[in-house]
């Protein structure tokens, strides 16, 4: 499993460990990105876990429409995919949502896109960073390696897509905190 992003200290590798277990086939890629976000984990968390709204912070979405009322483990979303990716439509089930831990787990069930057997976890860890409260992401995956592609370049494919999500939810995050405007952490 590759690990990218901001660094890979002890704590992380935990993190990894205990959150990010996927059953890797051998026609399959897997990958934990990480990303420190300058926002507190409830703001962030507050956009990660709306199952029904990921085009809050997900640049690729364009829209989202949940198959019946409740977001519960198994709830299915139909999310409309934005013009300049090899997709218009992804069907996803929700599989984990741990608001306690902050943990999030998703896998592809359908749609008109190569990401077959899909599934990523993403988990939010408290962090000071600059002396205020911040947020460690951690998101998972693993996936098909489609025929015609390496493992290589489905990997860096989905790590491009991930990366932009996690950029785009930091930018998100960080703008709200600001409005928020969290005071300090004072270090005893």
């Amino acid at each position: 499993m590759a690990i990218t992003g901001d660094g890979g200290s002890l704590s992380e590798i935990d993190y990894i460990k205990r959150h990010h277990k996927h059953e890797v086939r051998a026609y399959q890629c897997t990958s934990s990105l990480l990303k420190r976000i300058k926002a507190p984990v409830h703001l962030v968390w507050s956009l990660v876990r709306r199952f029904d709204q990921p085009q809050k912070y997900k640049p690729f979405v364009s829209g989202c429409n949940v198959q019946g009322g409740d977001l519960e483990i198994g709830s299915v979303r139909e999310v409309n995919v934005r013009s300049g990716l090899p997709a218009t439509t992804s069907t996803e089930r929700l599989e984990l949502l741990n608001e306690e831990e902050h943990i999030l787990g998703m896998r592809i069930v359908g749609g008109d896109h190569r990401l077959q057997n899909y599934s990523s976890v993403i988990t939010l860890h408290p962090e000071t960073i600059d002396g205020r409260p911040g947020t460690l992401v951690i998101e998972s995956f693993v996936v098909d390696v489609p025929e015609g592609n390496t493992t290589d370049e489905t990997c860096y494919f989905v790590e491009a897509l991930v990366k932009c999500n996690l950029k785009s939810l930091a930018d998100v995050s960080e703008r709200l905190a600001v409005q928020d405007s969290t005071e300090p952490i004072v270090q005893v």
